[in-house]
């Protein structure tokens, strides 16, 4: 990997001789280590160890879950939030299982439809949630700093399965109490 930008250096006119450049394939390899540590992540893995037996059949839901990604297309960030709500059926996931199943897909090579859906898929059939919701809202660099340059654009998608997709009032609960209905 350090070859390799190495060459990306020296091909955009740079000199990777350069004493502020010199450090700078090592570092790179390693910010795309951390970047891309999801791939390292197993999800099954991460839920496994956070289900708990609990008497309880509502609505749970963690919001404003940040996160980071990259963009498949062009290998520049996109970033947001993840809300994710999920209807428990006497099992619930640990709280910070969520935001670490956040991570671990977001932490790839992704595009945002395919984030949503994973993290969805996820978390419906370790406890038989009766339904779960993800919605992820997302500013895209590739679409900011290139191309269109729409500065102030965001992305939202949204996963519903299970009672979330074919019951209006509790996708319309869920999208109320993460903020995102509109009157």
């Amino acid at each position: 990997m350090e070859d390799a930008v190495r060459k990306i250096l020296t091909e955009i006119g740079e000199d990777p001789t350069r004493e502020g450049l010199v450090k700078t394939p090592e570092r790179v390899r390693k910010s795309y280590e951390h970047l891309m540590e999801g791939y390292k992540k197993d999800p099954k893995a991460i839920l496994r160890n956070a289900i708990f037996h609990e008497d309880c059949n509502h609505m749970i839901i963690v919001r404003d879950i940040d996160f980071y990604s990259m963009c498949e297309h062009h290998m520049l960030p996109f970033f947001g939030k993840c809300h994710i709500g999920y209807i428990a059926q006497r099992k619930v996931y640990g709280v910070s299982k969520l935001a670490r199943l956040v991570d671990c897909f977001s932490r790839r090579l992704q595009l945002q439809e395919r984030l949503t859906q994973e993290i969805a898929s996820s978390l419906m059939e370790p406890i038989a949630a009766e339904g779960v919701g993800v919605v992820v809202e997302a500013q895209h660099l590739c679409m900011m700093m290139r191309g269109v340059q729409k500065q102030n654009s965001k992305m939202i998608t949204s996963a519903m399965l299970g009672s979330f997709r074919t019951e209006m009032n509790t996708r319309n609960e869920f999208l109320r109490l993460v903020g995102l209905e509109r009157v």
